[in-house]
C-alpha cells in the first residue's frame, strides 16, 4: 500500500474509534475486507441462486440495520479522510459462480467501508482502554466478524 494510502488509513482508524494502527494492522485490516467480501459474496451468491438468479444485485448481499448505519457513518466520516479512492482498489468482487451486477459491484467500497467502522468500533468494546490493538484483540474482533458473517 503506498505511504499515502497508509496515511489515510491511520487517520480513518483515530477517527474512528481513537485507535493507533501500523503497517502490520493494516495488513490484518486488508486480509478482513478480503475475507469478510468473500462471505458476503458466498450468501449472496446462495440467495441469487434460491431466486433463480444468475447474476448476483444488492438485495442478495446480506446488509444488516448495523451495518447499513455503519455505512451512512463511514460516507459521513469519509467525506474528511477521503478513503473511499482506497477501498475502491482493496473492495473487489471475489471470483465466485455468479457475477455481480454494477450496482452491486458499485455498492462494495461502501460496504467495505461500514465493515471497517464497524470493527474499529469493535476494538473500543473489546478493550475501551487500548489505543493500539494487539494480536489478541486482532483475534477477538475477527472472531466475532466470523460468527456474524
Amino acid at each position: 500500500m503506498p505511504v499515502m494510502g497508509v496515511t489515510k488509513f491511520e487517520r480513518f482508524f483515530r477517527a474512528a474509534a481513537g485507535l493507533s494502527v501500523d503497517k502490520n494492522d493494516l495488513k490484518r485490516y486488508a486480509d478482513f475486507i478480503d475475507q469478510k467480501l468473500y462471505d458476503f459474496f458466498l450468501i449472496a451468491q446462495a440467495k441469487a441462486k434460491a431466486n433463480g438468479r444468475d447474476i448476483i444485485e444488492p438485495q442478495d448481499l446480506p446488509i444488516t440495520k448495523g451495518l447499513q448505519e455503519s455505512i451512512h457513518a463511514f460516507k459521513q466520516l469519509d467525506q474528511e479522510i477521503e478513503l473511499q479512492p482506497l477501498l475502491d482498489q482493496l473492495a473487489t468482487h471475489p471470483a465466485l459462480e455468479l457475477s455481480a451486477s454494477e450496482e452491486t459491484q458499485h455498492r462494495l467500497p461502501a460496504i467495505a467501508g461500514g465493515l471497517s467502522l464497524a470493527m474499529a468500533k469493535s476494538f473500543r468494546i473489546i478493550a475501551p482502554d487500548r489505543t493500539h490493538p494487539l494480536t489478541p484483540e486482532w483475534e477477538q474482533v475477527l472472531g466475532l466478524f466470523d460468527l456474524l458473517l
